[in-house]
């Protein structure tokens, strides 16, 4: 398999993602799914679903290279790297629109798909890098970490407009 369509299959994989995950912790409330779905419909909250798609979609796009042999290094941290640089490519470009124009869900699932083009576009860069940078240790280490700070922004959320529920007008997991 050619490195382009494995990016292509984790663009397609990332963004279907997407939409179960927005409502996992609606279907299955608890304390595990608080951490990696949303609990609200703040913009905070949505950020976990573009984390978390692009990370699911790379694991699977790992377990393919490791089962067809394929010869790509540095698979993990090219992921780990890709997850969370959306999540601030997703900001820099949604805040400006959403803040012009309010929430607009077309606009917003545009967004998110070319956030998933441009991650993937940024782990090719990384794959293709020459050495083996032999770092999935510190790639499953930034994983966790990353989500234990979601679980604590989650539970502990600062009254800022990124962690407003527009809906109930509440900050954090739903009373």
């Amino acid at each position: 398999m050619k490195l382009k369509s494995l990016k292509i299959l984790g663009v397609i994989i990332a963004f279907i993602l997407c939409f179960p995950l927005h409502f996992f912790y609606d279907k299955l409330p608890c304390f595990i799914t608080s951490i990696i779905a949303p609990v609200n419909e703040s913009i905070f909250e949505h950020m976990k679903i573009i984390f978390g798609s692009i990370l699911i979609s790379g694991v699977i796009q790992k377990i393919i290279v490791k089962v067809k042999r394929l010869p790509y290094k540095n698979v993990c941290i090219s992921n780990v790297i890709a997850s969370i640089s959306s999540v601030f490519i997703f900001l820099i470009l949604y805040l400006p629109i959403y803040y012009k124009i309010g929430e607009n869900f077309p606009v917003t699932i545009f967004i998110m798909l070319l956030v998933i083009i441009i991650s993937q576009i940024i782990t090719i860069f990384i794959i293709n890098y020459k050495k083996d940078l032999k770092m999935e240790n510190i790639s499953i280490l930034l994983v966790l970490v990353i989500y234990t700070i979601f679980g604590i922004l989650t539970y502990y959320p600062p009254q800022n407009n990124l962690f407003l529920d527009p809906i109930s007008l509440e900050y954090g997991i739903k009373k």
